[in-house]
């Protein structure tokens, strides 16, 4: 007896993620549960430099300065409840220091370009269609930083904005970096602050856009977080508390769909490695002096050496 439909996904074997690949990972808070997953394995990805950004003008706004090397200046930042904000970065970058939030902003678009020439992988997670546009500027931002909503104007980006902002993080992309992987996908979160036909509404953009833009002849693809929340975990069991964010069971349940499509079974069996040294590393034993809890320590640091040898940037001390 079948009790759920299994959405069918091809492997994508022409270019898959391993040990040796680099990976970005930039997009809503979804990006951050996927990143944490590589971090555990101990991949060499990073993730969301300026903090979560939730919609694609954001992404757009961040990857082209990272690209143009910005230098972020006094006139790019605001004070609001006795802190320094950016317009294009999460509320998590922001200071009681002016100088430290400009310091990180600029060392952080410095490592991005660096990181964006080298990836071989860039995975964006796209979260909503709806964005604010400080009236005082006319500019779209990244966050509004609490600042009174009457400031902003709220807008639905159309199918054919988001279109045309994909097809520019791909271009601005390529132009630095021509066999980087562009891998799409939408964040299952529920955004239902904005109303329930609301948060549909904008889901439907965001994924009608992308289905624009993909090509594979063109490494650029797209993986179905969204759908795979919505049909195959279509249950709020699957939720956390709040009723609107996927929780651990089904992080891990979407994370292990994205493995067995994007990774190789050798990469697979070192994760395996991993994970039994990291599970090693958190182990409490019932009496730490004991010959048989020494022989475990010294079979561990085995297992971490031999890795290391192998990839050198796996480093289980951090």
């Amino acid at each position: 007896m079948k009790l759920q439909t299994q959405i069918p996904i091809g492997k994508e074997s022409r270019n898959p993620i391993g040990y040796h690949s680099k990976l970005l990972l930039l997009g809503s808070c979804f990006s951050e549960n996927i990143g944490h997953q590589f971090n555990y394995f101990k991949f060499q990805a990073s993730q969301n430099p300026f903090g979560i950004l939730f919609h694609p003008r954001a992404i757009e706004t961040f990857i082209t300065h990272a690209i143009n090397e910005k230098v972020y200046s006094e006139k790019d930042i605001i004070f609001q409840n006795e802190r320094w904000h950016c317009f294009d970065a999460h509320s998590s970058a922001s200071s009681a220091d002016k100088n430290e939030l400009l310091i990180n902003l600029n060392t952080a678009i410095v490592s991005t370009n660096k990181k964006l020439k080298e990836a071989s992988h860039i995975i964006i997670t796209l979260g909503t269609s709806w964005v604010y546009r400080f009236i005082e500027t006319d500019i779209i931002v990244a966050n509004c930083h609490k600042i009174p909503q009457k400031k902003f104007l709220k807008e639905l980006l159309s199918v054919d904005e988001i279109s045309e902002c994909l097809s520019s993080i791909i271009a601005i992309l390529k132009s630095v970096n021509t066999n980087i992987n562009v891998i799409f996908t939408v964040s299952p979160v529920r955004h239902l602050k904005d109303g329930f036909i609301e948060n549909t509404q904008s889901k439907a953009h965001l994924i009608a856009a992308i289905h624009t833009v993909i090509d594979l002849r063109k490494n650029t693809y797209y993986f179905p977080s969204f759908e795979i929340m919505m049909d195959e975990l279509r249950d709020y069991r699957f939720y956390t508390e709040d009723m609107l964010h996927p929780n651990k069971t089904a992080i891990n349940y979407i994370w292990e769909k994205f493995v067995d499509t994007w990774f190789s079974s050798e990469t697979a069996s070192i994760m395996k490695e991993v994970d039994t040294i990291q599970k090693g590393i958190l182990h409490r034993p019932f009496n730490e002096k004991s010959s048989e809890h020494q022989q475990f320590l010294a079979n561990l640091e085995n297992k971490k050496k031999s890795l290391h040898q192998q990839y050198s940037f796996i480093n289980f001390e951090k």
